[in-house]
């Protein structure tokens, strides 16, 4: 691949989850979680984007978000579940990306807040006004992805070197 071709991040938050009396690693879904991480991955589907690669954190609630979301998909990318991304800051997440190689054209990437916000905000240099409004104004709630845009090498990401293209999240 070119590097000079654009390539896609989509920072895709979990969906809502259970609050059962177990460790925060291993919450579920609840069921509002189940149908808006299905819906989630429809309109990820709507996108045309042809994911190469799906970096998932191992928390239980990004794994099941994961899975009913990519049943909407018509291929199914590589899945790689990184521990890393739970818990993580945005200059983690960003060191993460910048490990990817750079045949790797189109990423997903499944996490929690406030890192996937805090990523969106940092790296997205540019917008879209309207997606930035929609992000704005509705905060990065559960199921919610926005999908930016970058040109060069995945060791080049930084702050402000993307542009926010998109903005979803499910209706409440």
């Amino acid at each position: 691949m070119n590097v000079a071709e654009p390539r896609r991040i989509v920072l895709f938050r979990h969906a809502k989850a259970d609050w059962p009396q177990v460790a925060d690693h291993e919450r579920p879904l609840a069921d509002r979680g189940r149908k808006d991480a299905a819906v989630a991955g429809r309109k990820l589907a709507d996108t045309g984007i042809p994911f190469d690669l799906a970096l998932c954190s191992t928390a239980t609630r990004t794994r099941e978000t994961w899975k009913l979301a990519v049943q909407e998909f018509p291929q199914r990318p590589k899945t790689v579940y990184e521990e890393r991304i739970y818990d993580a800051s945005p200059g983690e997440l960003v060191a993460l990306l910048n490990e990817t190689p750079d045949d790797i054209r189109n990423v997903v990437m499944i996490g929690h807040n406030p890192g996937v916000q805090a990523l969106t905000d940092i790296l997205a240099g540019e917008s879209e006004a309207d997606p930035r409004a929609r992000l704005t104004s509705r905060g990065f709630p559960a199921a919610a992805f926005a999908i930016l845009s970058f040109t060069g090498s995945w060791k080049g990401l930084e702050p402000a070197t993307a542009t926010l293209l998109d903005f979803w999240a499910p209706t409440e």
